[in-house]
């Protein structure tokens, strides 16, 4: 493929960031950068480093696709307050594919998994306002 300056500053913000932006997110960043950049532009850059491995696609069920700059596998978490997508750290759970393919005739060659549940800031707020509305 041939070397693009907007593909190049998409992969870069990508790979600088922990945060899974969406491809809006990445359009807004890039465009400080690049002012002249397209929001097509941006989708079809994705899509092409998608393609080649070079970016992961979330889809975390909120209707709108994340990006991740970091290939290696890992694992997700996505808070279901404030909709956040973070890396989970943990050992890698190779055995999932040992157990799934037990009773499968085919080949299980990876696997994808996505965690659930609150993050930490909003567990945070969640006690505080009950600390609150308990000391009135």
């Amino acid at each position: 493929m041939k070397h693009s300056r907007q593909r190049e500053a998409i992969l870069e913000y990508l790979q600088q960031t922990t945060s899974h932006p969406t491809a809006d997110m990445v359009y807004l960043h890039v465009r400080k950068v690049i002012p002249n950049i397209s929001l097509g532009t941006v989708y079809r850059n994705l899509n092409q480093l998608v393609g080649q491995g070079e970016v992961l696609r979330l889809s975390c069920g909120d209707d709108c696709d994340r990006f991740d700059g970091t290939v290696s596998p890992h694992y997700h978490f996505r808070c279901t307050q404030c909709h956040e997508v973070s890396d989970l750290v943990t050992d890698p759970l190779e055995h999932i594919n040992l157990i799934a393919g037990a009773g499968f005739g085919g080949r299980i060659d990876g696997h994808s998994v996505y965690f659930y549940g609150i993050c930490p800031d909003c567990l945070a707020n969640e006690k505080e306002c009950k600390i609150r509305l308990t000391n009135g």
